[in-house]
């Protein structure tokens, strides 16, 4: 960032929480500037009281002495704050889960007087997925009766410390506060608690790791133009930097345009990087083409048709999440409904692809096409180390790292690793319960339908086949009819040399076909037991007169009582090969 802009250091702060709970009242109160994005900018905001937008504002403070040493320059001698108000109501998730993708650390407000509320809960999900770190503010302090106000608080957080123990924000800070004391229709009165909260917000900010080097990616949320000018575009700088008559691509339009001017809140800057919050002039088109999306470097950012994603299940979310099912996926800033197909990895993990909680910036960016994965009928609740599998060992095998294959119904434009989210958004949004149903980060983008069908043989996907038939007659000592473990159909050409297993211990494999009717021909290498072939090969004990026709009915009896001998078969079936083979270990 250039350091005309004053405050040479900024930090993006999401406001989140449930509806009503007093998050632009509190972006007011904190912010000295606005930019063209903040405020309920949308007419039907004002007019239905509540955010249906991201709303962007931002206020400097000095910077706090533990940051000094590790900024480094004397230009830095303030800090920027953005604040992110994101919309709390149900069905504008989507717009919440795209604030979140910009932001440094949290500010969770809650309502004192109603605790948690089920877009509180949504929040800090999504909170857990994108941020580090967050600050709890116990908003309309001045509702509670002033002689029981601090017990009352005080059994509040509380109530929230339990709340946040399972989650990464255990011990987390709170403060009280009275953005706007007698409601946001009451005439201008002074703010309580706002001192504590920047002092804490300031004890909480650290330094990001953000990188000027890289394609440049700009997250847009407003756009507008000034005639004579051009068009103005502000968001928040995803990657890299950009500075004055670059020339940037727009790939929603398919255009390229060249930087005229650069500012940050009204301040004229040379260049902008990583985190930096700016509006970007760029030479002139149509405002209403692009109010929201993503802007780069050309040539930066794909558009993509599907994907394969390293996942995880959010605990919160307690419905199914089935393979083949549809949710909205949320991909970078884009949501579209996806289809998903889940699999696993089990076993060893040192050669893997990087797991949903890994950071995308790790050495592991890529999917492992070499590695074989278990297909799974649905996305399983773990996250384990290899200690946990251990501990697990009697219990049924757990995937160390789960990934999906996700067909996008629209295509999407998105950065590379970007965070995914998958949502049941068209759940009903009066119902108590969590609609984020997992999340992870992309791995694998797929242009097209045509580099699909060249990616998906290549994708090792297996399931695990398993057949059961059993023993006719034996031939020889060498080798059984079996029956029951075809169907007359069956293309037996595909199971030749497929290694089996009888139930009475001898291993062999299927030699071909026997006849017409899907029975076949087993080669037991080994030998069959001889109580095996004395069973199924038709001799019968010699004797004379009473005694052999009573012998004979004993063992004819004996053998009626007798399970049959099975043929058991078990092999793998890769669902992506076009060939459709067979693979046993």
């Amino acid at each position: 960032m250039a350091a005309s802009s004053g405050c040479t250091f900024n930090f993006n702060v999401g406001v989140l929480g449930h509806v009503d709970s007093g998050k632009t009242s509190l972006s007011k109160a904190l912010s000295t500037v606005a930019s063209t994005a903040s405020f309920d900018k949308n007419p039907q905001s004002k007019e239905r009281g509540i955010t249906l937008d991201l709303g962007f504002s931002s206020f400097c403070v000095d910077l706090p002495d533990h940051l000094s040493g590790e900024i480094g320059s004397s230009e830095s001698s303030q800090i920027q704050y953005t604040l992110v108000d994101c919309p709390g109501h149900a069905s504008l998730i989507k717009t919440i889960i795209g604030g979140a993708q910009i932001i440094d650390l949290m500010m969770l407000v809650v309502d004192v007087t109603k605790g948690m509320q089920t877009q509180t809960a949504e929040c800090l999900v999504i909170g857990e997925i994108a941020c580090q770190k967050m600050v709890v503010v116990l908003n309309k302090l001045d509702l509670l009766p002033a002689a029981k106000r601090d017990t009352m608080v005080e059994k509040m957080k509380k109530k929230m410390l339990k709340t946040f123990e399972a989650t990464k924000f255990a011990n987390c800070p709170m403060v009280a506060v009275a953005a706007k004391p007698g409601g946001p229709e009451a005439p201008d009165t002074e703010a309580l608690g706002l001192t504590e909260l920047i002092d804490t917000l300031k004890a909480n900010t650290y330094v990001p790791q953000r990188s000027p080097t890289g394609p440049f990616i700009f997250s847009v949320d407003h756009c507008f133009s000034i005639r004579g000018q051009g068009t103005v575009m502000t968001g928040t700088a995803l990657m890299g930097s950009i500075s004055l008559y670059d020339t940037i691509e727009i790939p929603s339009m398919k255009v390229t345009k060249k930087v005229k001017s650069i500012q940050m809140f009204k301040r004229p800057i040379n260049q902008i990087s990583q985190g930096d919050r700016a509006g970007v002039c760029v030479t002139q088109f149509d405002p209403k083409l692009l109010e929201r999306g993503l802007v780069c470097s050309p040539g930066a950012l794909p558009t993509i048709s599907g994907a394969i994603v390293a996942v995880e299940r959010i605990s919160y979310y307690k419905g199914a999440i089935n393979s083949k099912a549809k949710f909205h996926i949320t991909t970078g800033h884009d949501t579209v409904m996806g289809r998903v197909s889940f699999f696993g990895l089990y076993g060893d993990t040192t050669t893997a692809a990087c797991g949903a909680g890994d950071s995308p910036d790790s050495t592991s960016k890529c999917f492992d096409f070499s590695r074989e994965y278990v297909y799974q009928d649905e996305l399983k609740n773990v996250r384990i180390t290899k200690k946990d599998v251990g501990a697990e060992s009697d219990a049924e095998p757990l995937p160390v790292k789960q990934f999906a294959l996700v067909e996008y119904e629209k295509p999407v434009t998105c950065p590379q690793h970007s965070l995914v989210i998958g949502s049941k958004l068209d759940t009903d949004i009066h119902t108590n319960m969590c609609r984020i149903a997992f999340h992870g980060h992309l791995l694998e983008g797929i242009v097209d339908d045509s580099e699909m069908q060249t990616v998906l043989p290549k994708l090792k996907v297996f399931k695990v086949k398993f057949r059961e038939g059993q023993v006719e007659r034996c031939q020889d000592e060498y080798s059984v009819i079996g029956k029951n473990l075809f169907k007359k159909e069956t293309n037996l050409q595909a199971f030749v040399n497929l290694k089996v297993t009888l139930s009475s211990g001898e291993k062999g494999h299927i030699e071909g076909g026997f006849g017409q009717s899907g029975k076949v021909k087993i080669r037991i290498p080994g030998g069959l037991q001889p109580s095996t072939f004395q069973r199924y090969s038709g001799t019968k004990k010699k004797g004379k007169g009473k005694q052999a026709s009573e012998d004979s009915a004993n063992q004819n009896e004996g053998e009626s009582e007798q399970e049959p001998i099975k043929i058991l078969l078990t092999f793998k079936r890769f669902i992506y090969d076009p060939e459709k083979k067979m693979k046993q270990t």
